[in-house]
């Protein structure tokens, strides 16, 4: 899924930032999905919802999405209000949900070409869909019907059905659901470069290994609030010490090193020797000295991504 990333727009940017939230509240019964979240996905950016399962955030983007009303607050897309300007907002962005239904019975581009059809692009909806059959590498499954794509394929298709009208603002939820490694890494390299032309990404995942490679900036969400907001290039330094895991050639001389230069560590393991340090700096200077040292490494990386160990800082591990 990599061809021109300029080629997939088609409509021109407002002038505010592509979403703005605040306040937002909503309901259900005597049930509060959302008690009050504020966050601004910017364009030019991807920006990740983070947090534990039941914490609303896809109560959040169904209302960004003006499928769901909010009680309360203020939302904007692209400058357009989701509950007044409906039809405004559906022009301007692009939605893929977790799950998303397909007409069976119609091939995969007749399903591209009846989404071009109902996003008003007329007879530009033909070339429309083989650019997407193509961004979505399911040529070779354009004329079978949808019922016999895997369900990798299917979200692959959702993915590019949202793009079919060249929307600034494009929201997900869970979009990885589904794909194999390979789909994955696509994916995220088709949304780097989206951002990079102009679009504002929305993107809600569990998988904050993809996230912390993906997004510029990530709102975290704790029970219906936002209870944080980091830029990724700053979530190292403000994450804290962290464990990390050595592997070397030889597991003795490793033990030996860390033991004459005064690092405490776990006892060796199969997968290696685990030691707690303050920084990435403190890493490569661990590292600099083991090789000064003789020794042989291996690898040496963090257990916790920098923004896992913030999630789980700022959400108590609920997830």
């Amino acid at each position: 899924m990599n061809p021109v990333a300029e080629e997939v727009f088609m409509t021109s940017p407002g002038s505010a930032d592509g979403v703005v939230a605040i306040g937002v509240k909503r309901q259900f019964d005597s049930v509060f999905a959302l008690r009050g979240v504020d966050f601004t996905a910017r364009y030019g950016e991807v920006t990740g919802l983070v947090g534990p399962n039941g914490a609303g955030k896809t109560t959040l983007l169904l209302i960004l999405a003006t499928l769901l009303l909010p009680d309360e607050g203020t939302v904007r897309i692209a400058g357009h209000d989701p509950v007044t300007e409906t039809g405004a907002v559906r022009a301007m962005s692009g939605w893929v949900p977790d799950a998303f239904g397909v007409y069976d019975n119609l091939t995969t581009r007749e399903y591209l070409r009846f989404a071009g059809l109902a996003y008003g692009l007329g007879k530009r909806s033909p070339a429309r869909a083989e650019e997407l059959l193509v961004l979505s590498r399911l040529q070779d499954f354009a004329d079978r019907p949808v019922h016999v794509l895997s369900r990798g394929q299917k979200q692959r298709l959702g993915f590019v059905r949202s793009l079919v009208h060249g929307p600034r603002v494009l929201l997900l939820d869970e979009p990885a659901a589904g794909l194999d490694p390979y789909s994955r890494v696509e994916l995220r390299d088709l949304l780097r470069q989206l951002a990079s032309v102009g679009a504002a990404v929305v993107v809600s995942s569990h998988v904050l290994a993809d996230l912390e490679q993906m997004a510029d900036r990530v709102v975290f969400v704790d029970r219906g609030v936002t209870v944080g907001e980091r830029r990724i290039d700053d979530l190292a330094r403000a994450s804290g010490p962290r464990v990390w895991r050595l592997r070397a050639l030889n597991e003795s001389e490793l033990v030996a090193a860390l033991d004459r230069n005064h690092y405490p560590h776990t006892a060796p393991t199969p997968g290696g020797v685990d030691v707690e340090l303050l920084s990435d700096e403190a890493a490569a200077g661990l590292i600099a000295g083991l090789v000064r040292d003789g020794v042989h490494v291996v690898s040496c990386a963090p257990l916790t991504t920098s923004l896992e160990a913030t999630y789980l800082a700022l959400t108590g591990d609920q997830g």
